[in-house]
């Protein structure tokens, strides 16, 4: 691990600890046995089926991905399928530093250039942004209960949306004015940062390559398709696993969901690698605060949610990645060289 990395995981660590500390101090009370009995009493069948919808999705991301790849070459859903298992392991398991192994197994195994995978990759985050701000406000305008939800909703529910703007506003300029943007930062740096300058205008320039990957209007629609598809199949996981507990407070509908997924993805911003932590916390406290549920079973289901969500794809990507002789660690090192060796010393690509 880099000193760079080590520092971030340690502040994360830091704010981890801090959060921890105040929920200890809410919690003075917290019961341990109530706590076990509730998670004891989970219906099992359900958390396969949880399972099952997760590993589904993950499917439907391979399937995406064999849509961007039309223009350059015709893979498939099942070729693509196991790189995208070891991916997200890799991400489970090392946190950001795994985050390129999938784009870099893809273009290693389609004989592509890594850089081309990676402009894919910025592409596919802003689909699943696009489809999950979709359906959440979908859930927001047609149904008034959840509305009155948000309203309560203190863990980055407006500013979450302010971010989703943002993040769409800087995609639409990168597509609009993005050459412009390029030769403003590569000239008007200093020499004393115009590495920092190189590697923005280089990222500028890979975003807008990889919107390439859309062929047509079809692919076009077809990939929205089954990102919507993808985040729904996401939402019956989560509903699996809340009405696993059969408790009053977790029997909420379908149209509530996306509330809680938007907490959870708010606390992966502070999450260690393997353990997470900011998303387990995220989500007790919205069950809790938001939903009203009692905070041993807010507690459970949190960390159940994380579980099923993020940790099930763990085992079938050791799997995998056994079988086709692949180290982690050893391919988030070759990753990492390989993103050093692609971005340009000097100015980005033409």
């Amino acid at each position: 691990m880099n000193r760079k990395r080590a520092l971030i995981y340690g502040l994360i660590l830091c704010v981890l600890i801090g959060l921890i500390y105040m929920q200890f101090r809410t919690w003075r009370n917290f019961d341990w046995t109530t706590f076990l009995s509730q998670t004891g009493r989970v219906n099992k069948m359900s958390i396969l089926l949880a399972i099952g919808w997760i590993y589904l999705a993950y499917l439907m991301r391979a399937m995406r991905w064999s849509v961007f790849l039309r223009p350059v070459c015709h893979s498939s859903t099942a070729r693509l399928f196991s790189p995208t298992v070891i991916g997200f392991t890799a991400l489970a398991l090392l946190g950001r530093a795994g985050e390129m192994i999938r784009p870099y197994l893809i273009a290693r195994k389609e004989n592509l250039p890594f850089p081309s995978q990676m402009a894919v990759w910025a592409v596919e985050r802003l689909f699943d942004l696009g489809a999950f701000a979709l359906m959440l406000l979908t859930a927001l305008l047609l149904f008034p209960m959840t509305r009155s939800l948000l309203g309560n909703y203190r863990l980055g529910g407006p500013s979450t949306f302010v971010v989703i703007f943002l993040g769409a506003s800087a995609g639409i300029l990168a597509i609009w004015k993005g050459d412009k943007i390029i030769r403003n930062v590569t000239s008007n740096l200093s020499p004393g940062v115009s590495r920092i300058g190189t590697l923005i205008a280089f990222r500028i320039q890979e975003f807008r390559s990889g919107l390439n990957t859309i062929q047509d209007f079809g692919s076009f629609v077809q990939a929205t398709a089954v990102s919507l598809g993808m985040w729904i199949m996401i939402s019956f996981s989560y509903l699996e696993v809340l009405h696993s507990y059969g408790a009053g407070p977790l029997n909420m509908p379908l149209s509530q969901v996306p509330l809680l997924m938007l907490s959870s993805m708010v606390g992966s911003m502070v999450a260690l690698p393997g353990v997470g932590g900011g998303t387990q916390l995220a989500t007790i406290f919205t069950l809790e605060r938001i939903f009203g549920a009692p905070r041993e079973l807010a507690a459970s289901c949190g960390i159940l949610l994380w579980l099923v969500t993020f940790a099930s794809i763990v085992p079938l990507g050791l799997i995998l990645a056994h079988r086709e002789r692949l180290s982690i660690r050893e391919l988030s090192a070759e990753t990492q060289h390989a993103e050093e060796e692609d971005v340009p010393s000097t100015s980005p690509p033409a």
